[in-house]
């Protein structure tokens, strides 16, 4: 068993290193493809590529994958979004719940309201 958490981990780590490298190849690629052409500057390096990746991932992504915040619906703590939701629609009287529906399917109205089609744009296409 522990042999196949080592495999599993060496596994992950040389997954890891080349969707890096892989990223900073594509960032290099895209930069001197598009900057020197629509800007007029200058052509990068790979090293540099991939400090200009790791800084951007520091700026605007930051590290923490897909399991670091628990915002999505899954890792640890994932559903707890959804707990303290039901608790809160629990508490609410039966015409705050219809009151609260009735808000979001208006903010959610279009072609992508999924609660209703009745909130759909008719706008021909439709069969």
């Amino acid at each position: 068993m522990k042999k196949w958490y080592i495999l599993k981990g060496i596994k992950f780590a040389l997954l890891a290193a080349a969707g890096t490298l892989l990223m900073g190849y594509i960032m290099m690629s895209l930069w001197n493809w598009l900057v020197p052409a629509l800007f007029s500057g200058p052509h990068i390096t790979f090293i540099q590529a991939f400090g200009l990746f790791i800084l951007s991932k520091m700026l605007f992504g930051g590290f923490k994958g897909r399991w670091g915040g628990g915002h999505c619906g899954c890792g640890h703590g994932g559903h707890r979004w959804k707990q303290r939701m039901e608790e809160k629609m629990s508490k609410l009287t039966p015409e705050e719940r219809e009151k609260f529906r009735k808000h979001m399917s208006e903010r959610c109205r279009g072609e992508w309201s999924w609660s209703s089609d009745e909130g759909r744009k008719t706008d021909g296409t439709d069969q």
